[in-house]
């Protein structure tokens, strides 16, 4: 499973980068991500989701140590996501042979 997480760290100070920005930034710069966009106003990253959870908790634990008063983020599921199944019907085919038939969703 693939995941993106966007987030932010506050207070925010726009003459100097915080300390828990310099860190947060860091953390998703140096890990094993397959994309990361850095911003001053938001930060994205993406890759597998152990990758990704294991770096969000890094991000949380380490900015809070270092003064940010909140954290928000989102993570969401992308590419190849979770195969749903939508509709399931069982069939005989008029061979007497039970067939399951079932339509993905992605």
């Amino acid at each position: 499973m693939r995941l993106r997480v966007e987030f932010t760290t506050e207070p925010f100070d726009l003459d100097e980068a915080p300390a828990h920005a310099v860190v947060a930034r860091e953390i998703v710069q140096r890990a094993a991500l397959d994309a990361v966009d850095v911003g001053p106003f938001g930060n994205t990253a993406e890759g597998g989701a152990e990758v990704v959870l294991s770096t969000v908790d890094a991000l949380l634990r380490r900015s809070l140590a270092v003064g940010a008063t909140r954290i928000s983020l989102q993570v969401n599921v992308i590419g190849d996501a979770v195969v749903a199944v939508a509709d399931t019907d069982t069939d005989t085919g008029g061979d007497g042979e039970r067939r399951t038939r079932a339509e993905e969703i992605r």
